[in-house]
């Protein structure tokens, strides 16, 4: 007897990574229904070590996935986004291209052409609940089931807000003023918050591989533990030596440009770091220098770093600054070997410009952060996030 059809669901993504969440999401909601369940991953599933389990079908009839791309304008974010619609189409997904960011009149055609979609989907799926765009079709949606994927580490500050009943402002930005555009679309965001909120006739559930400690009342918190990547990707040839991970947390005006260069040929010379892959949001001048002044190699991915290190071939060590990454790739590489560690952002890094809370909130990235290793940066940071004095000091 062929599982009972769920409700229809459409899917906002904006971000490459938003993409493979929503796979990763619609794989484990195939995986439950096969084995006789609701369609839910127990909550806080545990994830147990091993070698990858063998592939399933991803593309349930009974999850009827439309997948709406809402495009961004940077080049490396559309060229990842187009790979990850092939890989969608692959699974038997649908996916629709919406030039959502083309001139003045596009947010008009765009949401004019999803709103009969929006009424009648059953389910809702977003991966940036702090998206403008996002949270002006949550007013239109009926839908009864909400699902937010991960976009990063701003899930984490997602969910705290919501559950505090706080208004949605992204890390990075909070502590400074609202400015005119934030008060003209408040009424908008508070409705999406509401709507976010779980009552007796709507079911939200957060789909997260992120240690999300604050759970809204009524949310289902469910456990993303990358198992779609092992079953598609790997495992990776894992070469000698080191690569290290870009952040955009320049480009966000959170750590000075100088100080993050100085980081970077500090922690690849005391590493041996050799390739240095690209956050999809760096920019290309920055790029330029950094690989003129440390030797690096700069590699721009053309897939999220979880599927190029799954993919491989990958560094036997994989060094990164808080981020996502220190998070999704321990889960996405399970079982191969390969070590994860985190170099801690020095206050002395952030600029003037940055949110009060950033130097707390990168800490607990990285202090929540499970299966990594956690750099030494020394007690006055004069040399960053060299080796630990004794092999193995920094494991945990």
């Amino acid at each position: 007897m062929s599982p009972r059809p769920g409700p229809r669901t459409l899917a906002f993504v904006e971000s490459p990574v938003q993409l493979l969440n929503v796979l990763e999401w619609a794989h484990a909601q195939a995986h439950a229904r096969g084995s006789g369940g609701a369609g839910l991953v127990p909550t806080q599933k545990r994830r147990t070590a091993g070698p990858p389990a063998p592939a399933e079908p991803t593309a349930d009839p009974s999850v009827e996935l439309t997948l709406v791309v809402l495009s961004p304008t940077d080049p490396m974010s559309r060229g990842q986004l187009r790979r990850m619609a092939e890989l969608a189409r692959d699974e038997g997904h649908e996916v629709r291209w919406e030039e959502a960011r083309g001139g003045a009149s596009a947010p008009f055609r765009t949401i004019g052409g999803l709103a009969p979609l929006l009424r009648r989907a059953g389910r809702v799926v977003m991966g940036d609940p702090f998206s403008r765009y996002v949270q002006l079709l949550l007013t239109i949606t009926r839908a009864r089931e909400l699902v937010v994927v991960d976009d990063g580490t701003a899930t984490m500050e997602f969910a705290g807000q919501l559950a505090r009943g706080e208004r949605l402002v992204r890390w990075h930005r909070k502590g400074g003023r609202p400015g005119p555009r934030d008060l003209l679309f408040a009424p908008v965001s508070a409705a999406a918050r509401r709507r976010l909120a779980a009552s007796g006739d709507r079911r939200v559930e957060v789909f997260s591989a992120m240690p999300v400690t604050e759970i809204p009342d009524g949310v289902t918190l469910t456990v993303n533990g990358f198992a779609w990547t092992r079953a598609r990707f790997g495992p990776p040839r894992v070469l000698a030596g080191a690569d290290l991970v870009g952040t955009s947390l320049v480009e966000t005006g959170v750590v000075d440009g100088d100080r993050y260069l100085d980081a970077v040929r500090t922690l690849a010379g005391a590493h041996g770091a050799k390739r240095y892959f690209a956050h999809r949001r760096e920019s290309a001048d920055k790029l330029h220098r950094l690989a003129a002044e440390t030797g690096l190699e700069v590699v721009r991915p053309d897939l999220p770093l979880e599927l190029i290190a799954r993919r491989g071939p990958i560094g036997r060590t994989v060094l990164s600054f808080p981020s996502t990454v220190v998070h999704t790739l321990p889960p996405a590489l399970e079982g191969t070997g390969v070590r994860v560690a985190v170099c801690d952002i020095d206050p002395e890094w952030l600029t003037s410009h940055a949110s009060p809370r950033a130097g707390g909130f990168l800490s607990g990235v990285t202090d929540s952060a499970h299966g990594v290793d956690r750099l030494s940066s020394g007690g006055e940071y004069a040399v960053p996030c060299a080796p630990p004095a004794t092999p193995g000091a920094s494991d945990r």
